[in-house]
């Protein structure tokens, strides 16, 4: 990778799937309105119970938003990254977005800027964002089929007209491709999203990904529809099925032979802060934010010098885990409980996710994650969330976390995934290359494959 492009990428946790270990992003809410409808959204306000996009405690005013990201840069020295993703279109709230960016570059221009689009008004902003240094942008593009593109939104506005089915996704398809292309062109790194919609374009996005591709798309993220009833978007009410987790990798799988895939993502809220897989959003509302202690760079500093020395770290662990050992055997699954830090570091009952690396013979590869509901609440147990947990394992040959007792451990030997708590606080991947030359000398991996 170029320096320059590392550069951009070292500390932006969705750009980079090792940033996303030790950086933290911040979204901030103040792009309310939206210019197309979308069959997998309904923006959401005063929610605090559900994490997808769309959905905000609080909508903010550009210094609103100041006052908040100055308060979580004093509390949060992981903060890297500060992007408007909604909850509507960044870009159909221009003035809004762009002047908060202002302030916050002003003020804090360490920060890295990052904007989420739809990408219909993109091109006539394309200048603007690249005079305030804005050096990230993602542009949800779901299909290059304007056939396929009625089946996902049902209309458009567009100068001062809305339209609907084909001539809709056409125009949007349009600008779309001219909105990348121009940011392309400025050096500007673009993540394109596509939502994996079963049966409406999963098929398609293999043509996404080569149109996206041709144009300079840096990365593209596929991401899962997220489609429960309760969520009230038209899909969900009317019974669209988001894809398991095999079909979401097998697409991935697809698509990644020749690209360069996001796996790491969390579909985060639009309010959203904190390392990716947490959300502290709820420490930083209006009224618990007071009188917020000042912005100390040399904390900043002293934690960027714990991270290089982490990488580093964590990098030589792994090269002397492969070198350690050769293995012949063919990859598994494993899942590891982590809140961060690249480590195996959290109890199993308090894991509301699990991380899923692929550990064989070319080492281990993080490849996706999968949620669950936590096991232990409070102190006790809850049956119902472990019966979550074994549903999420499903496919996967062990689970790493860094305690887990001995029912949880009893219940996964028999859906037949193996606990393994001998790793605590290690690092992942030197610790998956190590259980699995252990697992591939006993007989294990040929006995269960």
């Amino acid at each position: 990778m170029p320096d320059a492009v590392w550069q951009k990428i070292q500390d932006h946790p969705c750009y980079s799937e090792d940033a996303h270990h030790y950086f933290a992003r911040m979204h901030i809410a103040v792009a309310p309105a939206c210019n197309i409808q979308c069959n997998y959204c309904h923006r959401k306000f005063d929610c605090a119970n559900e994490s997808r996009p769309g959905v905000v405690s609080e909508k903010l005013e550009p210094e609103e938003a100041l006052r908040k990201v100055l308060a979580v840069a004093a509390e949060v020295p992981q903060l890297s990254v500060v992007g408007i993703a909604g909850p509507g279109d960044a870009l159909a709230n221009a003035e809004k977005t762009f002047a908060t960016f202002a302030l916050i570059h002003e003020a804090l221009p360490h920060l890295k800027l990052c904007l989420s689009t739809n990408g219909l008004m993109l091109s006539d902003h394309v200048d603007r964002i690249a005079a305030i240094g804005i050096d990230h942008v993602t542009i949800t593009i779901n299909m290059v089929d304007p056939e396929i593109g009625a089946r996902i939104y049902p209309w458009i506005f567009y100068r001062h007209q809305r339209w609907e089915g084909i001539e809709a996704a056409r125009i949007l398809h349009q600008r779309q491709m001219a909105g990348l292309e121009a940011l392309t062109a400025r050096g500007i790194l673009v993540k394109v999203n596509s939502v994996l919609i079963p049966g409406v374009n999963d098929e398609h996005l293999t043509a996404v990904n080569q149109a996206v591709r041709a144009r300079g798309a840096f990365l593209h993220n596929v991401m899962p529809l997220i489609s429960d009833p309760s969520h009230g978007t038209y899909y969900g009410l009317n019974g669209q099925r988001g894809p398991t987790p095999a079909e979401l990798r097998k697409v991935q799988d697809q698509l990644g032979a020749d690209a360069k895939l996001m796996r790491h993502c969390r579909q985060c809220r639009a309010d959203a802060v904190g390392l990716l897989g947490e959300d502290r959003g709820a420490e930083f509302t209006r009224d618990k934010l007071g009188e917020a202690k000042p912005f100390d760079p040399a904390q900043r500093e002293m934690y960027l010098a714990v991270v290089e020395r982490e990488r580093a770290d964590r990098q030589n662990a792994k090269e002397a885990a492969q070198v350690a050992h050769k293995i012949e055997e063919a990859p598994v699954l494993v899942a590891v409980a982590t809140k961060g830090g690249g480590r195996i570091n959290l109890h199993f009952g308090h894991a509301n996710e699990f991380q899923i690396y692929e550990v064989g013979p070319d080492g281990a590869r993080f490849v996706g994650h999968r949620r669950t509901d936590k096991y232990c609440v409070g102190g006790h147990s809850e049956p119902d969330a472990m019966a979550t947990s074994i549903a999420a394992l499903e496919g996967v040959a062990a689970v790493f976390c860094a305690k887990i007792g001995e029912r949880p451990r009893q219940r996964l030997k028999e859906a037949g995934v193996e606990a393994v708590d001998a790793y605590a606080f290690d690092y992942i991947e030197a610790s998956a290359i190590t259980w699995f030359a252990g697992r591939s000398q006993s007989g294990t991996v040929a006995a269960t494959a």
